[in-house]
């Protein structure tokens, strides 16, 4: 019974994770299929409110895609699906994205160290401190250069030493910026040339790196920057082509990197952490990076609200530029992007918040599949109760008391068991780590 049972679960995560099969726009053209939020049946009353809000917060575009097809697409002022606009920061997880791919093709390693590429006397640093400095260090912001008088600044000069390299989590814009450098040495091309060859061609994205003083930054249209929302909800394949085949490296992108600022991956924002930090300062917020947004988001950001989420659970991409959204400049709008996850929850009609409460009450997770945290349905779990993850082999894992958010961060990806136990009853529900 036990057997037939387990096969019985298994066969239903695994209709699960691959009942949504991905749709990939043509690489030329403009067509795209569609689905309406009807079809998916959302709130469409409540899509004027979120218009309005965008209009009110100066945006110029947004679009929401559901599996791969756009189900919102709306454009402000004179604004329209061929303008171009740059992508600041959101870049830097493009960056993040191509160093993954010319690790993969042999260029580098991002255990190499920095100066094997950017040559001796790249910083200010003596050589031996220097040569301590990794790529993995530029990926993940813990250089330990000081970020302190010009951040944007990649003069040897303003590359000073404040910490060891891995010690100090600090948002970087020089270091990061160099890796266009790292790159070019690297594979001998032009930074432009080889994002277009491993990168656009494969996806049909268009766009330009373009040298603006200290930093490099790329403009696109939207519909670009949709392209590579899919690209990562489809973990680095275009359809059938692998453009970032090397799974270990994509997943390490977008899970934390080091365990200053748990929300932040390789040049990757990501959300259901602990806790996170934030430019400019040294301070550790506990909680997660935007508590509205679904816990398994990861997200591009860059300055005045330049945002790509992806949300693998829910199969959203969802896209955002545009000015400040308040008339003054912010390096990450992680405010301003929970903000739209409160509007966009009404549109969707469910709540995917991280700290939000399903109305089933025999469901007794939230989302699945789980990151970090697994968030109970507290109608489900009421009174006092013992709660045990479970293997599938029947191992129990972890056992706690009165718990509706068991951190379980520390299980390796797989199929698992929550198990709630309540004076002489148990509920049973399979889940997914990913």
């Amino acid at each position: 019974m036990k057997e037939t049972k387990l096969i019985f679960i298994l066969f239903f995560m695994a209709g699960f994770l691959h009942a949504q099969s991905l749709y990939f726009p043509p690489l030329l053209g403009k067509e795209w299929a569609t689905t309406t939020p009807e079809q998916l049946g959302w709130c469409t009353e409540k899509i004027d409110s979120l218009y309005d809000f965008l209009q009110q917060k100066d945006s110029k575009a947004f679009m929401v895609l559901k599996d791969g097809k756009i189900v919102l697409e709306k454009y402000f002022g004179t604004f329209t699906q061929d303008s171009i606009w740059y992508w600041a920061s959101a870049g830097k997880t493009l960056t993040g994205f191509l160093t993954g791919i010319a690790q993969e093709q042999g260029y580098l390693s991002i255990n190499d160290k920095s100066s094997k590429y950017l040559g001796s006397g790249w910083t200010s640093l003596d050589t031996a401190q220097e040569n301590k400095i990794s790529i993995r260090h530029q990926l993940t912001m813990t250089t330990g250069l000081d970020d302190g008088d010009d951040p944007d600044c990649t003069l040897p000069s303003c590359l000073t030493f404040k910490a060891e390299p891995g010690t100090r989590w600090a948002y970087h814009n020089a270091p990061y910026t160099l890796m266009d450098s790292v790159i070019e040495s690297a594979t001998g091309k032009n930074y432009n040339q080889y994002f277009t060859q491993v990168v656009k061609s494969k996806t049909g994205m268009t766009g330009l790196w373009v040298k603006t003083g200290y930093n490099n930054i790329f403009y696109s249209n939207t519909r670009s920057m949709a392209r590579f929302g899919i690209l990562m909800l489809n973990k680095g394949t275009w359809n059938k082509t692998p453009v970032l085949a090397d799974t270990v490296y994509f997943n390490a992108m977008i899970h934390s990197s080091q365990n200053m600022n748990k929300s932040y991956g390789y040049l990757t924002w990501l959300n259901g952490k602990q806790n996170y930090m934030l430019p400019g300062s040294q301070i550790v917020f506990n909680g997660s990076l935007m508590k509205d947004a679904p816990e398994d988001m990861f997200a591009a950001m860059g300055k005045n609200g330049q945002i790509i989420n992806i949300s693998p659970s829910l199969g959203l991409v969802v896209i955002r530029t545009g000015n400040p959204p308040n008339g003054s400049s912010g390096f990450v709008p992680n405010l301003f992007n929970n903000d739209i996850w409160k509007y966009l929850n009404k549109v969707i009609c469910k709540t995917t918040s991280t700290n939000s409460i399903s109305t089933k009450q025999n469901n007794l997770i939230v989302t699945n599949p789980v990151q970090n945290i697994l968030y109970l349905n507290r109608d489900a779990v009421t009174g006092r109760f013992k709660l045990e993850i479970i293997d599938i082999n029947g191992n129990i894992l972890l056992t706690d008391e009165n718990n509706t958010e068991p951190d379980i961060s520390n299980l390796k990806p797989g199929l698992y068991y929550v198990r709630i136990i309540s004076s002489d009853k148990f509920k049973l529900q399979p889940f997914v780590k990913i």
